[in-house]
Order: structure tokens, then sequence, then C-alpha cells
């Protein structure tokens, strides 16, 4: 049986508490899947990469891939690789400090799976 999804990284959400995620806190699911999108105008991180979060046809800008672990995946969204990318959200924690109250897990889709999710846009 073929695989899906191949797994690339955990990490949080940096910067949760400076965007929107408060306004669509009660609708965030674990397992929910997230879009990831090259941010070029950032001053503070010159790799940052977007979390984002579509309710309704409306984005919200969740937070950010921590600094330091986003250079790869800042790369392939740069080249045009946003589709091979799955984002969901791995665990939700709102007792605890904001930078881990999202927990993310990215995996790359399979090439087959990438190419029907380009042809969905």
């Amino acid at each position: 049986m073929k695989a899906h999804n191949a797994y690339l990284m955990d990490c949080h959400l940096a910067g949760r508490k400076f965007h929107d995620a408060d306004l669509v806190w009660d609708y965030l699911r674990v397992g929910q899947e997230l879009r990831l999108e090259r941010d070029l105008q950032n001053p503070h991180d010159p790799y940052a990469v977007q979390v984002i979060y579509n309710k309704d046809g409306e984005d919200y800008l969740l937070g950010y891939i921590p600094r330091g672990e986003n250079r790869d995946l800042a790369t392939f969204l740069e080249m045009g690789w946003d589709s091979i990318f799955r984002c969901v959200i791995a665990s939700l924690n709102p007792d605890t400090h904001p930078e881990n109250q999202v927990h993310l897990t990215i995996s790359i889709r399979r090439h087959e799976d990438a190419g029907e999710k380009n042809k969905k846009k």
C-alpha cells in the first residue's frame, strides 16, 4: 500500500497571539488542514511562512512556522511547490502559553495527491 503523505516535521505555531487565531479559535480542530504561504514582505524573518486558516472563503492568519525551522519550506513555497505540503493541527491546548497552544504537523503529499489538490483550486 502506498503512503499518501510522508512526515516532514512538527512545530508550534509562532506568533499566535499577534494575529487572527483568537477570532477563529472556536472553529479550530485537531486534524484540520491549514494552508502555508510564503510571506516575502515580513521584516522580522527573511524565510517567513504564514499559516492560514480559511473559514467561509475568508483567510485568517493564525501565525507562522517558527524562525529557524522554516527555511526549506520557504524555499519550496517560493518555487511554487505549495501544493506538496499538508499542514494540519496536531494539538490544541488553550490552557498553556500562547506559543504552545497550537502544534502543527507538516507532511509532503504523494505526487498524485498534490496534483489532485492543484486541480481543485
